[in-house]
């Protein structure tokens, strides 16, 4: 049986990884959902609904009320790649939020993270 594709993958599962790793390094689930919705336009009540509903990540991206204007201002190398070369936008979007968590869990404060 063939494995789900990364655009296929729940949410929640993603999410939930994502939480594990910032936590790991001593920052919040609470971090972890402001990035988010930062990028993606969410508050927490639809975020929350996302993971309870289980989309995958594509429909979590294409449901986004908006997703920030300075989303642009994300760069740097994730998986090897730069985020800002990404052609495909969903891929982009995704790459754009690993970055985000990982600045998170390398420690970098919050207002830097979200381009203040």
């Amino acid at each position: 049986m063939k494995k789900p594709g990364l655009f296929e993958m729940p949410f929640a599962d993603i999410y939930r990884l994502y939480v594990m790793k910032a936590e790991r390094k001593g920052r919040t689930r609470a971090e972890v959902d402001e990035l988010i919705c930062w990028l993606t336009g969410y508050d927490l009540k639809s975020l929350r609904q996302q993971i309870d509903l289980g989309n995958d990540l594509k429909t979590f991206f294409d449901q986004a009320p908006e997703i920030n204007p300075d989303a642009s201002k994300i760069t740097g190398v994730v998986c090897g790649v730069r985020v800002e070369e990404i052609e495909d936008r969903l891929m982009q979007k995704i790459r754009r939020l690993d970055k985000l968590v990982d600045e998170l869990a390398k420690g970098r404060p919050m207002e830097k993270i979200l381009r203040k």
